[in-house]
């Protein structure tokens, strides 16, 4: 639909709605319309002659998702966008065959067109985590007073985060705490069509697009070599162990994070990879941020294969939670899902997982 078609919705005092043999509904408040659960296929009710837009062109692909249209982003963009409603969000922790869950979730709403969502995975305790989970909204807020940038927003509020954590930790002048650690993924959605992305560690983001698997974040590890020579020009060095696992300094199996302020001096920096694209509601399933738990043991397609063959993102996340665990995974596995518009289109056959996995894990987290 063209933002001709859009702006035509709002001149007519947003009386045409979106409807399917069903009563009509009247505009949400906010400048939204709303659309309304049902069967069968979805028109436009315009004036008589006009051609309805086809259901697939709202981005929103069947009668499980009941979500109002956002006309301000919609006008600007030329076409409808759904919104993202944070109760439809769907996420799952479990604890694994650890003695506690130092995995943290968050998901919030930064402001009224501007969505945050984040996974945590602490190590050497959950402080970094804990802490990261309490304060990373507040600079990303503070941060936003300052920039418009998403991707910038994003790198001054990871190295804020890790700055604060350093004077935080240090008040308790006990340096066991000081080596606390945390992996830290960061999605921002603006505008239901704005997506953007920061990193630091081994945590995933991945978005669904098509029914295919597209990795939105690097992993952090000793394993890439450029991230392995930015390490040894700092002063670090890498180490393999008997499992055949790199760390930095024979004690971090990554090469970024927010704490591990023991390995500050060896190269272990706050600085994220950030990525930014836009979301196409009529292609784009959903979006997936995922801890090591889970996706050492799940490839990016297998849970975005999973995820596909769920009916509720709150589903789908427990489901990808205990499969990691049926397949051998020791550590905690944390997910959150986010819901777009072709939630539901394009379902999966089902996908034959090799058991060998159990053996593989075994030793991952000893």
């Amino acid at each position: 639909m063209s933002s001709a078609v859009l702006l035509n919705l709002l001149r007519r005092g947003r009386s045409a709605v979106l409807s399917l043999h069903c009563p009509t509904d009247a505009p949400t408040a906010g400048g939204q319309v709303g659309v309304r659960r049902a069967s069968g296929s979805l028109g436009l009710q315009r004036s008589a002659g006009a051609r309805p837009a086809a259901w697939e062109s709202f981005g929103i692909w069947d009668n499980r998702i009941e979500e109002p249209i956002l006309l301000p982003s919609s006008v600007r963009h030329g076409n409808p966008i759904p919104q993202v409603s944070l109760s439809r969000v769907g996420s799952a922790s479990v604890l694994g065959l650890r003695k506690r869950n130092e995995d943290r979730l968050r998901v919030a709403r930064i402001h009224d067109n501007l969505l945050y969502f984040a996974v945590f995975d602490g190590h050497g305790g959950p402080h970094a985590a804990d802490y990261c989970y309490g304060f990373m909204e507040t600079f990303i807020r503070d941060a936003l007073e300052e920039e418009e940038d998403l991707e910038k927003v994003l790198r001054k509020a990871f190295l804020n985060t890790d700055k604060a954590l350093h004077t935080h930790l240090s008040y308790f002048n006990n340096d066991a705490l000081l080596t606390a650690g945390t992996t830290a993924t960061v999605a921002m959605l603006r505008d239901g069509v704005e997506l953007v992305v920061g990193s630091v560690g081994d945590s995933r983001a991945m978005l669904s697009r098509k029914g295919r698997a597209k990795r939105l974040s690097k992993d952090h590890t000793p394993d890439r070599k450029d991230e392995r020579q930015r390490i040894r020009s700092l002063g670090g060095f890498v180490a393999w162990n008997g499992l055949g696992q790199a760390n930095v300094n024979g004690r971090l199996a990554m090469t970024r994070s927010i704490g591990d302020f023991h390995l500050k001096a060896s190269g272990v920096i706050a600085e994220p990879d950030t990525r930014r694209l836009n979301v196409q509601p009529a292609t784009d399933s959903f979006l997936a941020l995922t801890t090591d738990g889970i996706n050492f043991l799940l490839s990016d397609q297998e849970i975005c294969d999973i995820i596909n063959q769920c009916q509720d993102p709150t589903d789908a996340a427990n489901v990808i939670a205990q499969q990691a665990l049926q397949y051998g995974s020791e550590d905690n596995a944390t997910i959150v899902i986010v819901p777009f518009g072709a939630w539901g289109k394009h379902h999966s056959s089902t996908v034959s997982y090799s058991m060998s996995r159990n053996f593989v894990s075994s030793g991952r987290w000893a």
